[in-house]
């Protein structure tokens, strides 16, 4: 068997997958369930001829390739895998790319491995939009670094994270409290800051904020500061949701910033300090130590 590469699911990121490997002169090819569907096989056909990508069946996809990377939904994730076990064998390399949970992502490693391949977390880090060229994964699994090795030679961006399954998924979930939070965040105040016809002046001061200094003494600041200025800083979102609501605006994302103020106010967590926090880490595990979910 040979280094060939069979990618399941032919959306986004099989497309630019795809791409990728055609433009490093990597063998592949590609299958998508909707390739049996009358309605939809020539579109997947079509877009598979503009950038020379073999579409072949799911069995014949298995038994050619050594790589075999699942680029599907998370919904499907699993139901993916279980296709994909008979046909599974020895020296292969299942590469879930899918974003799940890390249960998810251990679910589909045992599926896997009840054929005797080769199980490997594949944790997609950056945004991936049609046309890009550029992919960039973080990589996990008891064979993790003989793939990356394997990806960077195809122009993938991979780096190995650890040989334990579910951590480079757990990466993934949870910086995506982050980057999706900031994301609706930002939405969230410009919607209503574009009602109130200020929508340019405050993204201005924002930015210039923003751009004031690194993000990294900004984040140490809010967060050591949180621990002495949660009571206040509780008090002022009422008054932000009051204004959103006087200007027609649901304040979603802020009611649950209200939410937060007030379990910091539930637990005391001044009590906790006799003195202002030395580090943002201080706060964060007094908080970790003493909340949990009922």
């Amino acid at each position: 068997m040979n280094n060939k590469i069979g990618i399941i699911g032919f959306g986004t990121v099989g497309i630019v997958l795809s791409n990728i490997f055609n433009n490093s002169g990597t063998e592949f090819m590609v299958y998508d369930v909707l390739i049996e569907d009358p309605l939809h096989k020539d579109a997947i056909l079509n877009k598979a001829i503009n950038i020379n990508a073999p579409v072949v069946d799911l069995p014949s996809l298995i038994a050619q390739s050594t790589y075999v990377i699942s680029t599907v939904t998370t919904q499907v994730a699993e139901t993916v895998a279980n296709k994909c076990l008979p046909y599974l064998r020895d020296s292969q390399y299942y590469i879930d790319c899918n974003s799940t949970s890390p249960g998810i992502k251990i679910n589909i490693q045992n599926i896997i491995e009840a054929s005797k391949a080769d199980f490997i977390e594949g944790v997609i880090l950056n945004a991936v939009n049609p046309g890009d060229a550029t992919i960039e994964m973080l990589i996990g699994g008891g064979k993790g670094k003989e793939v990356v090795n394997f990806l960077q030679a195809s122009n993938i961006k991979a780096k190995f994270y650890t040989e334990e399954v579910g951590k480079a998924s757990m990466f993934k979930m949870l910086r995506s409290i982050f980057s999706k939070g900031v994301e609706v965040l930002l939405i969230e105040m410009l919607v209503s800051a574009k009602k109130a016809g200020i929508a340019d002046d405050l993204w201005r001061e924002i930015t210039t904020f923003m751009d004031s200094k690194s993000f990294e003494q900004i984040g140490e600041t809010w967060i050591k500061s949180h621990a002495v200025a949660y009571d206040r800083r509780f008090y002022e979102m009422k008054q932000v949701i009051e204004t959103m609501n006087e200007i027609g605006v649901s304040p979603i994302l802020t009611e649950a910033t209200l939410q937060y103020f007030q379990q910091s106010r539930d637990l005391d967590l001044k009590s906790f300090f006799s003195k202002a926090p030395s580090s943002a880490d201080e706060v964060i595990t007094v908080i970790a130590d003493h909340t949990s979910r009922n």
